[in-house]
């Protein structure tokens, strides 16, 4: 299927690992332009050389996310450099295990700002460009706002924010024509969920006990097919679909748990 998204100028936060590169990699496989905004320019620079091994195109914005300016610095350069914002994705962010007994307001309000205050900056920041595009918005949330998980309140607490934007958002801009969906994570192999894995006791068998409980062929959830549902709701394929939030899980979220 073509989703139209050639040459178009897609944001992709946190783009250079993970669901982020995934996202990337399907970006531009379509012929979209996938620009990575992440703190570690050499990351960045790596996803790109995997990207153009692909034959495919990506740019990169360094900012550090949790400092409010320089997600203005960063939508800034984009527009200075290559004129037009097609769309956006919000994913950076990392499950950092603040909890209730295990936090404290410090670690709380930092993980707030790792996890959803650079969602609303970059939304904002890019606005008047997506006006101009009628570009679309998809936020990467995760299940947690959902089940809970245990120990990680801030990370929760920034989840049921991005889905709440995701609807706030797609209510505040439909007289723009900009659409708002969310994509919802539940058990996806990334490099951040194997570090996660690896801090429990006797890892391998626990990761059996997870996979043996998602519904759909008792498997991860891959990046790509994170990202393949991304990448269709950031296209007009999916033109009338807004303020929805989209579980991508294998029904790991809401199907019973005996089957």
């Amino acid at each position: 299927m073509n989703l139209n998204l050639k040459d178009k100028i897609i944001i992709v936060t946190g783009g250079a690992k993970g669901i982020g590169l995934g996202i990337c990699k399907v970006l531009a496989g379509e012929g979209a332009i996938p620009v990575i905004i992440g703190r570690d320019d050499d990351d960045n620079q790596a996803a790109i050389r995997q990207i153009e091994a692909e034959n495919g195109k990506a740019l990169s914005v360094v900012a550090e996310l949790t400092n409010p300016e320089a997600c203005k610095t960063a939508i800034d350069q984009i527009i200075a450099l290559y004129g037009r914002i097609d769309g956006l994705v919000n994913n950076a962010g990392v499950n950092d295990g603040v909890g209730l007994e295990s936090g404290n307001y410090e670690k709380f309000i930092a993980s707030i700002h790792k996890n959803l205050t650079h969602y609303y900056l970059i939304a904002q920041h890019a606005l008047p460009e997506l006006k101009k595009t009628k570009g679309a918005i998809v936020n990467i949330g995760s299940k947690t706002a959902d089940t809970g998980q245990g120990n990680t309140s801030a990370y929760a607490a920034s989840n049921g924010g991005r889905n709440a934007l995701t609807r706030e958002w797609a209510v505040e801009l439909l007289k723009y024509g900009i659409r708002v969906n969310s994509v919802i994570v539940a058990e996806c192999y990334t490099p951040l969920y194997e570090t996660w894995i690896n801090t429990l006791e006797n890892p391998e068998q626990k990761l059996k006990d997870i996979t043996a409980k998602i519904p759909l062929e008792n498997r991860m959830t891959t990046a790509e097919e994170i990202a393949n549902m991304t990448v269709f709701l950031l296209s007009d394929k999916s033109s009338h679909t807004t303020g929805q939030l989209i579980y991508v899980d294998g029904g790991y979220t809401h199907l019973d748990r005996s089957l």
